[in-house]
């Protein structure tokens, strides 16, 4: 047995409310501009345009922009990811290159907590002092100290962290110092904004 609709289709104009007109072009604007009548996609007037103007100004007074540096944004697990992995990595090549000489990871390990303290985002930055400590310690057993078996390697991590402590605490220290500093103008960024 066949039953027809009985409602009308929900494409329709509700009952009660007067069918509302189409919007104009103008009031079709999108967040990364609006569309022409072809469908071609306009540039939206705002704060966009005085930023490329003024990079023009500053071009045509003979200053050229430099080379940009990465600034990714890392999150707190992000930030202990990279730094371990970079520190196993830098202790990997050290044992090929110099056979595993603990002042060229010391002296590695230095920009690796610098990099780790200035890509940590904003609301992470106190987890960068923490696991710098941690990818120092990742990264020796790399280095091959420390004879063979779990005792073996359990004693030259030790022995390596007795012995490299300087390193150790010099790239910690710095981390944290950036870290603060960071923190302070961040702090100060968000009273000006309220």
């Amino acid at each position: 047995m066949e039953q027809h609709r009985t409602r009308p289709p929900n494409d329709g104009p509700r009952r009660g409310r007067p069918p509302q007109p189409p919007l104009p072009p103008q009031a079709r604007r999108r967040r990364g501009g609006e569309r022409g009548p072809g469908g071609e996609r306009r540039p939206a007037p705002g704060p966009g345009r005085g930023g490329r103007q003024a990079g023009a100004v500053r071009q045509a007074r003979g200053a050229r922009p430099g080379p940009r540096l990465p600034n990714p944004r890392l999150t707190g697990l992000g930030s202990g990811l990279f730094c371990a992995a970079a520190m196993f990595l830098l202790g990997c090549l050290d044992q090929l290159l110099f056979g595993g000489s603990p002042t060229v990871y010391g002296v590695l390990f230095l920009p690796v907590c610098v990099l780790t303290a200035l890509w940590v985002r904003g609301g992470d930055l106190l987890t960068a002092p923490v696991v710098v400590p941690i990818a120092f310690a990742v990264g020796l057993p790399a280095l091959g100290e420390g004879g063979g078996g779990l005792l073996g390697q359990t004693m030259g991590l030790v022995t390596g962290l007795a012995t490299q402590a300087g390193w150790l605490y010099g790239g910690t220290l710095a981390a944290g110092v950036i870290v603060l500093v960071r923190r302070v103008r961040w702090v100060r960024q968000r009273r000006r904004r309220s």
